[in-house]
């Protein structure tokens, strides 16, 4: 069983930002597999689904993305997932919009959302997809929070379509295999 979480936050007004990213990536992911994202509880949106025998949640956290772990840890805890069966989606400034990175552990990079997770859980072992959304030349927390220009949107749609796919590799195969096709 595999817990794929995507950060954001919930609401309209942040719904096309590029903070955003993992939540439009575990959209896109959900919609490849024909399942909704339409349950809540733990704090978040969620559905159950199956994919190569695989028995898959997907995860998107409602608590705004600084308190992204409060979410998953109770997820994680009532569902009984191993920390090892954790995927986290999230946006990366350090990485050029377009590109992706497979990290099996580490550091938030800054990541607040990912940085709460790993400080509930009490580990940084956790595997990753962080999405690129570029270096601001501006206020990171407008930046962030901005909608993406329309050159921006089709790199980051590329991004996030190069991320489905890694995740369905990484089911398929393994984070490995996703790692060195991916990264």
């Amino acid at each position: 069983m595999k817990l794929i979480v995507g950060l954001g936050n919930p609401g309209k007004e942040y719904e096309n930002t590029r903070h955003n990213m993992g939540f439009k990536v575990i959209d896109k992911f959900a919609d490849s597999l024909g399942v909704m994202i339409d349950k809540s509880d733990f704090k978040g949106l969620f559905c159950k689904t199956k994919f190569y025998d695989e028995e898959i949640y997907l995860l998107k956290p409602q608590t705004y993305m600084n308190l992204s772990g409060e979410s998953v840890l109770e997820f994680v805890n009532y569902f009984k997932i191993n920390v090892e069966d954790l995927i986290v989606i999230y946006d990366d400034l350090a990485l050029n919009p377009g590109k992706i990175r497979l990290r099996l552990n580490g550091s938030s990079g800054g990541q607040k959302g990912m940085q709460n997770i790993i400080d509930l859980l009490k580990t940084d072992q956790i595997k990753r997809i962080r999405v690129g959304i570029g270096e601001p030349t501006y206020n990171i927390i407008d930046y962030v929070l901005g909608k993406p220009s329309k050159e921006e949107l089709i790199l980051l749609d590329e991004a996030q379509e190069k991320a489905v796919l890694a995740l369905k590799e990484i089911i398929k195969r393994d984070f490995h295999v996703a790692m060195s096709k991916y990264n």
